[in-house]
């Protein structure tokens, strides 16, 4: 199989491009700085140079063309503001679904955020409502498309400890801790099965092993 992975610098990403690479998978990270190059050819992905911010369609097109599927794990990450969120969060993201529809590609993964589906409460962080409502609008445009079998995955807060392969996801699991590690064996294992397409499924750690819950989102 080989996926295009967008955000392929990201700390799930590079998790993501570590799995597949080992398994077999061709791997292809698209990347807005070439200095983070060296970084994907040590997780085994081929490094695709591609600002998504300044892209075409067609530019984005091509790196897609012969994809069996494909990951937007990109975000304007720590440190940006609000006008990056959009930039970023929304305008990569249907960007991304664009290029995957003009290529072919229909399977597409989503990787957004518990609470993207609501409007941020009071009191919450501009930045971060920024966040949230960029997500839940690129979340309504990738599911308003019949060209792609997609699927949301909405985590919760993520951690960096060691994964424990078990985990909890459902339409809706409540909120909770998942570690970046279990993030990306879920989204590995949501490549294998298409009978999760047309979902949007919260994830938290828990008690199911990853197979084991994804074979049962995709059964739900």
């Amino acid at each position: 199989m080989r996926i295009v992975i967008a955000g392929g610098h990201g700390r799930i990403a590079l998790r993501l491009e570590r799995l597949l690479a080992a398994r077999g998978d061709e791997v292809s990270g698209v990347i807005r700085r070439p200095e983070q190059a060296g970084d994907l050819l040590a997780a085994g992905a081929e490094p695709v140079v591609c600002d998504l911010e300044s892209a075409t369609v067609g530019d984005v097109a091509r790196h897609l063309e012969g994809a069996d599927a494909a990951v937007f794990a990109a975000g304007a990450g720590q440190g940006s503001g609000a006008e990056r969120k959009d930039t970023v969060d929304r305008g990569a993201a249907t960007l991304f679904a664009d290029a995957a529809e003009a290529a072919g590609v229909r399977r597409f993964l989503v990787v957004s955020s518990m609470g993207a589906d609501r409007e941020p409460p009071e009191g919450t962080d501009p930045v971060f409502a920024a966040y949230l409502r960029a997500k839940g609008a690129a979340d309504a445009d990738v599911r308003s498309r019949s060209g792609l079998d997609w699927t949301i995955l909405r985590p919760g807060r993520l951690t960096d400890g060691p994964g424990t392969g078990l985990v909890a996801l459902a339409e809706a699991t409540g909120r909770g801790d998942v570690t970046r590690d279990d993030v990306a064996a879920v989204l590995a294992a949501l490549l294998d099965e298409p009978g999760t397409a047309g979902r949007t499924l919260e994830l938290i750690g828990g008690g199911m092993p990853v197979t084991e819950a994804v074979a049962k989102a995709a059964g739900a």
